[in-house]
């Protein structure tokens, strides 16, 4: 299980890379913007913005740290897409 200060120390990184969440249902979140993860002690809340706002929340999903079985690093696009994505 992962704690939360480690995630929160891998979304403080700077300069910030995107990243992956993979949660035991087989769910990928990808984050490009560390702004849009909220970290609490049992869980995640990942929002994902609009194109029109990239770093405000248009929804957000909670996920419980007990379900996060992977963290991985994703390239860096050339040109960064507007929102946090869900794969």
């Amino acid at each position: 299980m992962y704690r939360s200060e480690d995630i929160q120390a891998r979304l403080r990184e700077r300069p910030f890379r995107p990243l992956r969440f993979v949660v035991s249902e087989g769910l990928r979140y990808d984050i490009y913007h560390p702004d849009l993860v909220f970290v609490g002690r049992h869980d995640l809340m990942i929002g994902f913005a609009s194109p029109e706002s990239p770093t405000v929340y248009d929804r957000v999903i909670r996920v419980a740290l007990v379900h996060l079985v992977g963290i991985e690093d994703l390239p860096v696009p050339a040109t960064p897409p507007t929102t946090n994505g869900i794969a």
